[in-house]
């Protein structure tokens, strides 16, 4: 089944990160409550989302986590997000990190299996503390949040939480997977041979960060 058919990108507001929804998964949400509730009123989504899975506690992922919450949505994060959501959620004057009461908390390693869809959770610290990526080993598929981005891009280290030995520590275990196509955080998807890039990510990362 072709990529499109299965998988739905949704750029939110307000700084243009990616959500995606996969049959009844969704992949982040954006920071605007009233935006995504809007769109998924239009797709007829309403309640039929079931899990709502958060790479990371950044406002532009994670703020409006809530409204698929109320629309019977359960939602997971890594346990660490709530930590440093709750220890230091300011930066440069923000608030950065959303506090996100959810359903169920991970720790890197699960397996989550839901209509015909078998994610592995992949702790992959570094932007913050609780970053992880979703694989699809079956479909090559890696939902990448702000780890690993098109075009050899990898997220940024100096918000709370973030730690740039970490970060290449993570994009060195991603190029160890399988990947064919590459959902990330922000910007365009990699629609083939998403291998490359993340090994690019790592050799530009391993260059400049350490």
């Amino acid at each position: 089944m072709k990529v499109e058919r299965m998988v739905t990108r949704v750029v939110t507001p307000p700084l243009a990160a990616n959500a995606y929804v996969v049959r009844n998964l969704m992949i982040d949400c954006g920071g605007d409550a009233e935006f995504i509730l809007r769109y998924l009123s239009e797709k007829r989504l309403i309640g039929k989302i079931k899990y709502l899975l958060l790479t990371h506690a950044h406002f532009d992922h994670a703020g409006a986590y809530f409204a698929l919450q109320n629309s019977r949505a359960k939602v997971g994060i890594h346990e660490e997000e709530l930590r440093i959501s709750r220890e230091n959620p300011y930066a440069y004057g923000m608030l950065l990190f959303t506090q996100v009461n959810p359903d169920f908390t991970l720790r890197g390693g699960e397996i989550l299996e839901e209509n015909r869809i078998k994610i592995k959770v992949i702790h992959t610290p570094g932007h913050s503390p609780g970053s992880v990526c979703y694989y699809d080993e079956d479909r090559k598929w890696l939902f990448s949040g702000d780890t690993v981005f098109s075009s050899g891009g990898f997220g940024r280290v100096d918000f709370p939480g973030g730690n740039a030995l970490e970060l290449v520590k993570s994009l060195k275990k991603l190029t160890e997977l399988d990947v064919e196509v590459l959902f990330p955080g922000h910007d365009e998807v990699v629609e083939e041979n998403a291998d490359v890039e993340i090994k690019k990510a790592y050799e530009i990362a391993r260059r400049i960060l350490l």
